[in-house]
C-alpha cells in the first residue's frame, strides 16, 4: 500500500471498544486498544494515502453470539430490546460497512471507529 500510495485498512474492534460494561473489561480493554492503534495508525499513514479506520459491531447474530444464548450468558430478548432497532445485527451488515470503508465512496474517512449497532451508542 505504501509503494503504490493508495489503500485501505479496516480493524475490526467492537462496541465493547466504545462503551463498557461490567464484568467484561478485559475484552473491552483489548477493543479499546484497537480504536486507540486505528487512530494512531490512520495519522500515520494518511499521508502517504492509507487510510486506516475502524469497525465496531454491537450485538450480531452470529454463532458466538447463540451459544452465548444457549449457555444462559446472554438473553436474546434482552439483547434485542437494547437495541433501539430492536433486533441484531448480522455478519452481512458489518461486512457491508468494512465494504463501504474500502470503498471510493469512504475516501475522506480516516480514522475513525463506526460503529454499526443498531443505535445503541446513540442512546
Amino acid at each position: 500500500m505504501r509503494a503504490q500510495g493508495s489503500g485501505a485498512i479496516v480493524n475490526c474492534s467492537s462496541l465493547g471498544g466504545l462503551v463498557g460494561l461490567p464484568g467484561r473489561a478485559s475484552y473491552h480493554a483489548s477493543k479499546h486498544g484497537v480504536i486507540g492503534l486505528t487512530t494512531s495508525a490512520a495519522l500515520e499513514y494518511a499521508p502517504r494515502g492509507v487510510r486506516i479506520n475502524a469497525v465496531c459491531p454491537g450485538t450480531i447474530d452470529t454463532l458466538i453470539v447463540s451459544d452465548m444464548i444457549a449457555k444462559g450468558d446472554l438473553d436474546r430478548a434482552e439483547a434485542e430490546a437494547n437495541q433501539p432497532i430492536n433486533r441484531l445485527g448480522t455478519a452481512e451488515e458489518i461486512a457491508q460497512a468494512v465494504l463501504w470503508l474500502c470503498s471510493a465512496g469512504a475516501s475522506f474517512v480516516v480514522g475513525v471507529a463506526l460503529p454499526v449497532d443498531g443505535g445503541y451508542v446513540a442512546r
